[in-house]
Order: structure tokens, then sequence, then C-alpha cells
């Protein structure tokens, strides 16, 4: 009922026009984004749930709150505006009244959204060189520009568009994340934008994208750590005149297309992780509660000694099963099964017998699954995460140069 589209982006939504561009706030790299939709639009959108909040997620959380339509989200990287007081609350206020100016729109429907570094004044002159710059550049090819415009630590530009067949016709979403590091539920610091051309309500939408949310990026650790800007906007302009209410055969299928984009878009932050060589899926299977099965996966993707185990190729199992008997759930762990893609590596009574070589081969690939069986119940849960090395504390040891 759904299809990615190749090359893909958040652009290949009808409607939407993107830019990213060079406005000096980087040294060098693009660090400017601009996405605009020809209509308002219905939003949606989940934030960080970090007591430390940056400034433009306090007004961009207002503004779903109030469920005002949108039509622009402009986003800078290079610095977070986070940490930064009353002077850093009106740059973003300025920044986001300058745009709407600009645009002749009201304020009021602009996301405004940054990511950088923490404590540092946003050098407000240059971003509003910047939207002046950014608005003529503005294109439905403008995707990838935007998507690369948007990156901090990340190695690779994150883009993705899905076809979604609902039954009076055919939607598509599309959209573009960044997220390296710091990364960690609820969520981490990580932006994503999505753009649709199906029409839904606010309330509609908020549901959709908050259990998308749940099932994707709610799932996924590189380091642990969640950041003071997280953020995902949803923006449908309604163009396909195609609705999707709750409770509909559409509801449904638009919500698996959603999940699907969404789960890609959660990957591609983890395969990027700082110093990541390999992207790990933690499978919690046959658990008491679903509680139960997300608790367990969530201990082992966020066992740094797990992490390191995967990136030497270690078929220390010892670490995984001593990650989720440190989760607080109640198992036995006489009854567990652990398994390295298909390749058992402990059985129940702690029978481990297995091949060095076999696993080697198995841990050796870019893609790696780890299955834990709990023999307790029924429910499972699915987590995202790589391995740790020593790139990732080089490049923390000297992030802010």
């Amino acid at each position: 009922m759904y299809q990615f589209i190749p090359e893909g982006t958040i652009t290949s939504v009808q409607g939407f026009k993107s830019a990213g561009i060079f406005c000096g706030i980087k040294k060098q790299k693009k660090d400017l984004a601009l996405i605009y939709s020809d209509t308002p639009c219905f939003a949606a959108g989940t934030f960080t749930l970090n007591k430390v909040v940056a400034a433009p997620n306090v007004i961009s959380k207002n503004i779903i709150k109030q469920q005002n339509r949108v039509r622009a989200i402009l986003v800078n990287s290079g610095n977070a505006n986070a940490c930064t007081g009353t002077k850093g609350f009106e740059n973003a206020l300025e920044s986001q009244s300058y745009l709407a100016k600009k645009l002749s729109i009201n304020p009021t429907e602009v996301i405004i959204s940054s990511t950088g570094v923490i404590g540092l004044q946003l050098p407000i002159d240059k971003l509003l060189n910047g939207i002046d710059k950014i608005i003529p550049e503005l294109s439905e090819n403008g995707g990838d520009d935007s998507a690369e415009a948007i990156l901090t630590t990340d190695l690779r530009k994150k883009s993705f568009a899905v076809k979604v067949q609902l039954q009076e016709g055919e939607v598509i979403i599309g959209g573009i994340c960044k997220g390296s590091g710091m990364i960690m539920p609820n969520m981490a610091t990580m932006l994503a934008f999505l753009t649709t051309d199906a029409s839904i309500e606010n309330t509609v939408l908020q549901k959709l994208l908050t259990n998308s949310v749940n099932e994707t990026f709610n799932k996924i650790s590189v380091d642990g750590e969640t950041s003071t800007n997280d953020m995902v906007i949803l923006l449908a302009n309604g163009v396909s005149k195609i609705k999707v209410n709750e409770g509909t055969e559409n509801y449904s299928t638009f919500l698996n297309g959603l999940i699907a984009i969404c789960s890609e878009m959660a990957k591609a932050i983890v395969a990027d992780g700082e110093g990541a060589t390999k992207l790990i899926t933690v499978s919690v299977n046959n658990a008491k509660t679903k509680e139960d099965a997300n608790a367990v996966a969530k201990a082992v993707a966020n066992s740094p000694l797990v992490k390191t185990a995967m990136n030497g190729n270690d078929a220390n199992w010892g670490r995984i099963l001593a990650a989720a008997g440190n989760s607080g759930v109640d198992f036995n762990p006489d009854k567990v099964t652990i398994k390295f893609d298909d390749l058992p590596v402990l059985l129940p009574n702690y029978n481990a017998g297995f091949s060095e070589d076999e696993v080697k081969r198995v841990l050796n690939k870019s893609e790696v699954t780890l299955f834990l069986d709990l023999n307790e119940g029924k429910e499972s849960s699915t987590w995202w995460t790589c391995d740790f090395s020593e790139n990732y504390v080089k490049i923390n040891a000297g992030y802010r140069t």
C-alpha cells in the first residue's frame, strides 16, 4: 500500500518548495534551510522532553499547541540557540518575524528550529542576511539542499519520500532529517521535517505523528543522550484533496506509510551515528508485556559495553544478558535465547556453544540484528542503535573546535 520513491525528498510532495544555503553560521558548509508551502498547512509536532529547552523549540511548540496553520519552516545549523537566555529568545523571535515579513505571512505561520553548539548566541545578522538570500532559492528541486543544510556532525544527507495508495488515490509523504550524536529518546539531538499532500486536520495529524514517532524516532539510541533542540514536524497541505479521518481505512493505510518513512529516517540517523561502523537492530521477543519488551530493548541498545563489543565483532553475549538484567524487568535469565541474525550464541540453561568464526562472519557486516527471546510471554519490541568506536570519542572531544 506504500512504495518508496527513488531519490525522494521533502519536495517530492506537490505544493512544497525548499532550499539550503551557506549563510556564515558555520565556517563553510551549508547552514540554513527553508521549507515553504504554497498554501496553509495543518501541522503536528513532537519535541524534546529535556528540561533544558532551546528557544526555537519553545516558540515552535506553542505554534503547534495553538493549532495554527503553518506555511514555512526555517532551520539553522551550527548554533543551537539553547541556554542563551532572553537574548536568545529575542533572536529566535526576530528571525521568525523577519522571515514572515519577507514571505508576506504571519509569524505564527513560521516554525523555527536550530541545531549545533549549545550556549552560544545566535549570529542574528548572518541569519537575517541568509533569509534574504534563501527565499529566491526556493524550488521544487531544493529538497536535497535543505537536507544538507540541517546537518551537524552527520556524514550523509537523509532524504526520503513514499507514495501511499489511499482509497481515493495516491498521496505522498516526504521528509528530511538530521542526527548523529546525542541520540536518545525522548527524543534525541535530531530534527525531522515531513510533508504530505493529504488533507488531515490538526488533531488527527497529531495522533498520526505521535504514534509514528513512538514506534520509530523514540526507539533509537546512539549514545543515550537527550538534546535540547529535538523536534519532528509534519505539515499537511491538502493539495491532493484526499482526506484522512480517524477510524477509516485511509487512516490505517496512511499511518503504515508514515511509520515506514519515519522508520527509514530513524534508522538512517542511527546508521550515521558519530563514529559508527554498523547499524544494530535490537529485537526483543516473547516478553510478558509490551513495556517489558521495550525496557529490555532500550537497556541493550543503550549499553556502552554491548556497543563496544559490537564494534570489536566480539560475541560477548554476557554483556547483552547483563544489560537486559539491568533493565528492571522481571524475567528468568535461564530461559533466554540470544542470536546474532539467525546464529544462536546462547540457548536456555546457559547453553553457549557456537563457532567463533561464524560469529565473526555475522558481526563483520554493516547491519546486524541482536535477537533476545525472553520466553516469558508474547510481546515484542524493536530498537535501533549503532556500535561505539574510537571515533565517537574523537568527534565529541573536539566538538566545539
